[in-house]
């Protein structure tokens, strides 16, 4: 069987040293001008190197920058609505010549990779944070990344020299020629992919099963790099996954994996994202729920749902699946959502990561209509809630 989906620009992309050419990078990464970076950074070299981000083989130069910016693809016309990029100060990026090389470096001075810097270019925080998050707040968590990180921007392609350190999953750490491989031997020739970084929940778990009645698998792909400081750790979350797989799920139709990159909080355009960097691990669909990457109130209900008009299918090459919020019927005894509920509102018990987080803060028990009683003991023991 050939790959169930063809990846995101038609090749995937693999930007990892291995043998000689990783010995003689090494080498020359130890004598050359160097740069420490974030570990959202770090996260982001890792997923262009083992081709998650494809077609991108690099930090964005000036062209690919502006237009994914300001039309949500990239120079070549092809959809891409995030801006991957490596920000620098004014004062760092004084040092750097274009056409030189440069070695990337973790925040302990382990070398990571080496950067072919093609450009470096100035650019404007305000317009990538109102074209990107749709605001300038500065309480917006996105728009806080933005805001303090450097005034100057290098692109170029990177090649992988050391993956990073201290993974802290390794048995759900699958690249997306893994996951491929998974699938084309597991049979699956549909995929939906589950985006999370909370624990899963009662509606998660509907729409999951709701959508695994018409494909072959299911993918939950939870985001375990940098979130919000109030967001569930991973570690807690990736109990309470495996707790989910175990009990609740058929084990020869689902499994879990990890997406280790830092959320952007940029609602609608991270969707489109989202769904993108999923087909690249091989899924044909992705499932966008209410307020999918959303925070706060700064975006509609279902502007995640919308927002796949601005693309035809052929472009994206993933399906989206459309979810309306699902909610717990206390008088039909069961999930469902607005589609299929005949009962009046005060019925309903809705749920979302937000209220679970509160609940747990507040010491409250979680109902079972909110999570699984396997789930609920895992976080209430976490919380101090027993």
């Amino acid at each position: 069987m050939s790959d169930i989906i063809q990846p995101h620009g038609g090749k995937l992309v693999n930007r990892l040293l291995q043998g000689k050419d990783r010995e003689q990078a090494l080498v020359k990464a130890r004598s050359i001008k160097s740069i420490k970076v974030s570990s959202r950074i770090i996260s982001d070299i890792e997923l262009i190197a083992v081709g998650a981000f494809s077609p991108i083989e690099g930090f964005m130069g000036k062209e690919d920058y502006d237009s994914v910016i300001e039309n949500m693809r990239l120079k070549d016309g092809l959809p891409w609505s995030i801006p991957i990029t490596l920000p620098v100060s004014e004062e760092a990026a004084t040092g750097f010549e274009e056409g030189e090389e440069l070695s990337i470096l973790d925040h302990d001075g382990n070398i990571i990779a080496i950067l072919i810097l093609e450009e470096k270019y100035l650019y404007d925080k305000e317009r990538e944070a109102k074209n990107v998050y749709g605001t300038s707040d500065l309480a917006h968590p996105g728009v806080g990344v933005l805001y303090n990180q450097g005034s100057i921007l290098l692109g170029g392609k990177i090649s992988l020299i050391n993956r990073p350190q201290n993974i802290e999953f390794p048995k759900y750490t699958l690249d997306p020629s893994q996951t491929r491989e998974i699938f084309k031997n597991r049979g699956w020739r549909t995929i939906v992919a589950f985006q999370t970084r909370n624990p899963i929940h009662r509606a998660h778990e509907y729409i999951q099963k709701c959508a695994l009645e018409t494909v072959d698998g299911l993918l939950i792909h939870p985001i375990v790099g940098e979130t919000k400081s109030d967001d569930i750790p991973a570690h807690l979350r990736i109990k309470c996954y495996e707790e989910l797989l175990e009990n609740y799920y058929p084990k020869d139709r689902s499994m879990l994996a990890v997406l280790p990159t830092a959320m952007r909080y940029a609602g609608p355009k991270e969707a489109i994202f989202h769904a993108i960097v999923r087909k690249n691990y091989g899924c044909t669909h992705f499932i966008v729920g209410r307020d999918h990457a959303g925070v706060g109130n700064y975006y509609g209900t279902y502007d995640a749902h919308k927002i796949f008009d601005s693309f035809n299918h052929d472009e994206i090459g993933i399906t989206p699946l459309f979810f309306d919020h699902a909610f717990y019927c206390k008088r039909c005894n069961g999930m469902a959502t607005t589609k299929t509920c005949p009962c009046p509102p005060e019925n309903h018990v809705h749920l979302s990561g937000t209220k679970v987080r509160e609940l747990l803060k507040n010491k409250q028990q979680l109902p079972l209509e909110f999570t699984r009683p396997e789930v609920a003991k895992i976080l209430m023991e976490a919380y101090g809630n027993q």
